[in-house]
């Protein structure tokens, strides 16, 4: 074999994309490539930059714990209403019996439902926070979300704190039937009851927040707060286009659309989102004095 063939084939052997799929094929704990701009890196790197593409700013899914992580001082995150936990009050079965599922999914996850309640502080101010987890059956809101989600409402408003709920669901859970729909009107309850006591509340709106959570506390806040491209709307896209026989705008449904349009009220990628937080409770409280 000559030189330059030998050579030819040696830069063959090594472009950039068969490393790329020997890389990930031979240690893939150790690398992670980006879905939307499909740039390579260490798993720890992506960790680091709190799930964020560093090159294209694509929002990687993030887990609940690791929300607590990001967001709020450490060691000051206090669970509420741990123990909760979702039972089959209709004896539901698909091609699983929603029991299975249920047991099967705290087993994946660690969580007890798809939504993790407590207190915590930022920058040293108390707030009670809500973080659903899509991990856990799509972060469907059975009525144990409902109940977890409205006990920490209440404790907000009787302790006087701010609240804050980072939404991330496919919607009411089908599982419960009309038990979970009930959800929407018992939180939405509570959070008027917060709202007359003159209380602020934060949403944080995840890919993808959907369905029931989408028409009920989602989009009650009074500051509506979005991840960047993330996934938003009631009805999917494919309903609502045979629905009306017209075909939607690209961005439709996402942050930017309805930031866009009004119905949110800012944009914050997670790396600003603890200090975003900060500055606007460091607001509400300095307008107080």
């Amino acid at each position: 074999m000559s030189l330059s063939r030998w050579l030819a084939n040696k830069r063959n052997l090594l472009s950039d994309s068969k490393i790329k799929h020997f890389v990930l094929e031979s240690s893939p704990n150790l690398w992670i490539k980006c879905n939307q701009c499909g740039f390579l890196m260490y798993h720890k790197s992506l960790k680091s930059n709190y799930n964020v593409c560093p090159k294209c700013e694509h929002h990687f899914p993030t887990s609940s714990h690791q929300r607590i992580e990001q967001i709020f001082d450490s060691n000051s995150w206090r669970d509420i209403d741990s123990n909760l936990s979702s039972t089959d009050p209709l004896g539901f079965s698909d091609r699983k019996l929603y029991s299975k599922r249920l047991f099967e999914m705290k087993k994946k996850t660690g969580l007890s439902d798809a939504v993790q309640t407590g207190m915590a502080f930022i920058d040293n101010i108390q707030v009670a926070c809500g973080i659903m987890d899509f991990r856990f059956m799509g972060g469907s809101m059975g009525s144990v979300v409902g109940e977890k989600l409205t006990r920490l409402i209440e404790k907000a408003t009787t302790s006087r704190v701010p609240l804050i709920i980072i939404c991330a669901s496919g919607g009411a859970r089908m599982q419960e039937g009309m038990l979970s729909l009930m959800q929407m009107a018992k939180i939405s309850s509570a959070l008027y009851r917060h709202s007359e006591a003159s209380l602020p509340y934060f949403t944080i709106l995840t890919s993808p927040t959907t369905g029931g959570v989408t028409a009920s506390f989602a989009m009650l806040g009074d500051i509506i707060i979005a991840e960047p491209g993330a996934v938003i709307a009631f009805a999917g896209r494919r309903v609502i286009e045979q629905t009306i026989k017209e075909d939607l705008p690209e961005n439709f449904q996402t942050s930017e659309y309805l930031f866009q349009h009004g119905f949110i009220d800012l944009i914050t990628s997670r790396v600003q989102l603890r200090s975003q937080l900060a500055k606007l409770l460091s607001l509400h409280f300095n307008s107080l004095n």
